[in-house]
């Protein structure tokens, strides 16, 4: 939907829910869904906040470590269907368990869940490396671990509240929809759901009955007051193709991606497998200005990078010859498998490279399993730059929306 007409949306986004049922500091990635969207764009005219409070916990998998919180879990759901959508636009469907069930966010063939490790290298993979080992990870070049994203579950039960957009809400790239809203739960670094610390404070909840992933960029609920940013509603129904949520356009993180998906749990490390590929981030100065690759659908303002740079939707696969052994736990060595088979993908700007999810309600925890420097030996020279197609350029004024069907 090329039309910026955020009322239009609105009311479809609406229809649909009611069917259903970065640089600013160093433990939070600015790469802004934000700064983004548009240059251009003006944030719509803001609904009321509902002073609803917010209720009924539906037992969210997360947790907290050096840098914040966050969740995982599985939980049943509905059985429905998958819908793929290729890069042409046509969609097959084909039976899925039960929303959840597999304890994946999304169908098991989306790229997420793929096995990436004989997948073709890119035709710059040895320019990109060498210029990204020479600029470095950001954060003093060393890779670490962000434990700070939490992830709560909601169900049918959990009261919805509306919220009044701020300026990081951009249309038609956002949805305005009113968000479940379990007790309990806190945002990205924070104790609870007020944004004091002027993070990135993302919010994000998984809705089994719904099967409806909801991730909102720099929220702040007071339990009165709802002001949000950019949120972007994912049916995890579906199986998305290369133009995501729509081309052009941005969601909670600033690539277009779905955040969840991407963060690994203690949980997982514990039990020694991640099935999944991982979400990094690198300082917009280390980000190809105004370019981004599939899946990304989106680029920022902020990005800086030469056209030497990787760019927003860049997938680095692990070297195999990576000599595992040498890193200082098993947990750490978990992470590498599966940047090994899965890889990981550049979603955000930010300071701290990789991010897990934090284990405030995961059963295991962090401590004496993983340290958010067990990876820091790793340099972007043990990585291969995966080759997922052209070279796109952003334009602020476009964004292509998806409609959710069902």
């Amino acid at each position: 939907m090329a039309s910026r007409d955020r009322s239009l949306w609105f009311f479809l986004t609406s229809l649909v829910v009611a069917a259903c049922g970065d640089d600013a500091g160093d433990n939070s990635s600015t790469g802004d869904a934000s700064a983004s969207a548009s240059a251009s764009a003006s944030a719509s005219a803001s609904a009321s906040a509902s002073a609803t409070a917010a209720a009924t916990t539906t037992g969210a998998t997360a947790g907290t470590t050096e840098m914040g919180t966050s969740t995982s879990g599985t939980s049943g759901g509905t059985q429905g269907t998958s819908t793929t959508t290729t890069s042409g636009g046509e969609s097959d469907t084909n039976e899925v368990p039960a929303c959840g069930a597999d304890g994946r966010f999304f169908p098991r063939d989306s790229i997420w869940y793929r096995d990436h490790s004989k997948a073709a290298v890119h035709a710059s993979s040895a320019t990109i490396v060498s210029w990204l080992e020479d600029a470095g990870w950001g954060g003093g070049d060393e890779m670490r671990i962000d434990f700070s994203i939490e992830v709560l579950e909601a169900d049918n039960r959990t009261p919805r509240v509306d919220f009044t957009e701020t300026d990081e809400f951009y249309s038609p790239d956002c949805d305005h929809v009113a968000m479940p809203i379990p007790a309990g739960g806190a945002l990205e670094g924070e104790a609870g759901y007020t944004c004091d610390n002027d993070g990135d404070c993302h919010l994000i909840v998984i809705e089994r009955d719904e099967c409806m992933l909801y991730e909102m960029w720099r929220a702040d609920y007071d339990g009165q007051t709802f002001n949000g940013g950019c949120l972007a509603l994912w049916d995890m129904s579906v199986t998305y193709g290369d133009t995501g949520r729509g081309d052009g356009c941005t969601s909670a993180d600033a690539a277009g991606f779905p955040i969840a998906p991407l963060l690994f749990s203690a949980d997982e490390v514990a039990a020694g497998s991640i099935d999944h590929a991982i979400r990094f981030v690198l300082p917009n100065d280390n980000i190809r200005h105004f370019i981004y690759v599939a899946p990304a659908t989106h680029s920022t303002n902020p990005t800086a990078g030469p056209a030497e740079a990787p760019p927003y939707g860049v997938h680095l696969r692990l070297r195999a010859d990576f000599p595992l052994e040498s890193l200082p736990s098993e947990g750490a060595r978990v992470v590498a498998r599966a940047l090994q088979r899965h890889g990981m993908f550049l979603a955000d700007g930010g300071q701290i490279t990789l991010t897990a999810r934090s284990d405030r309600f995961t059963t295991n925890k962090w401590e004496g399993l993983l340290d958010a420097y067990d990876l820091s030996t790793i340099r972007p020279s043990d990585f291969d730059v995966i080759d997922h197609g052209p070279d796109k350029t952003w334009d602020s004024d476009l964004c292509d929306r998806t409609p959710i069907v069902r």
